[in-house]
């Protein structure tokens, strides 16, 4: 009888609350600026990934302590629920979540998942953010003139580095995959179920998305 009565409502009566949306859009903000603005490796970039953090570990803080849609409990991580889900799309059923679907759900899990690594990496790599964001960075050079005395030791932390920096690159070039696909999912879920699965998540949005 619940299921019945979930694939009868036709829209969600609640918004997304404030710190989702924060959260949400702080982490797309960061993202563009470390892909886009910032140089690698520079001090904004290493501020930028602090700020990253700080907003992963609030979203993640919220889906503990937060209001019942917005914690983790709500959309657990499940296979079986992204199959059903895919089911519903097939068969053209049009259901609505209190929280994210179960596609949704792994999506959002994934791109933690990501996000928690690129910062770890960078963290390991770049150490506590500088006083300075804008000045040159002589740490680094003196760290390769200080290697170049002790080779032995230098070729143990530039062999380290190099992993760290390796997947560090990987889990950013999975991000950009998974944001792909997020955007794709949104507009597909959007035009297939009439709701307002953007207007949802932006400041003032009407409805909360499915």
């Amino acid at each position: 009888m619940a299921e019945h009565q979930t694939k009868q409502e036709t829209r969600p009566k609640r918004r997304w609350d404030p710190i989702v949306k924060l959260t949400h859009w702080g982490i797309m903000v960061a993202v563009i600026a470390n892909a886009l603005v910032t140089e690698e490796g520079s001090g904004w970039h290493i501020w930028a990934g602090y700020g990253l953090f700080a907003l992963l570990l609030l979203r993640v803080l919220w889906g503990l302590i937060g209001p019942p849609s917005a914690r983790f409990s709500s959309f657990p991580p499940s296979l079986t629920r992204a199959a059903g889900h895919l089911g519903y799309i097939r068969h053209g059923e049009r259901i609505s979540h209190p929280s994210h679907n179960g596609l949704g759900a792994l999506m959002a899990y994934a791109v933690w998942a990501c996000l928690g690594v690129i910062v770890a990496t960078g963290v390991a790599m770049s150490g506590p953010p500088p006083t300075n964001p804008g000045a040159a960075e002589p740490d680094r050079e003196y760290s390769a003139a200080v290697s170049s005395q002790y080779e032995e030791e230098g070729n143990e932390e530039n062999e380290s580095e190099e992993v760290l920096e390796e997947v560090h690159e990987i889990a950013v070039d999975v991000l950009y995959a998974l944001i792909a696909l997020h955007l794709l999912g949104v507009l597909f879920e959007t035009r297939r179920s009439g709701r307002e699965v953007i207007g949802a998540m932006l400041p003032g949005g009407n409805r909360k998305r499915s």
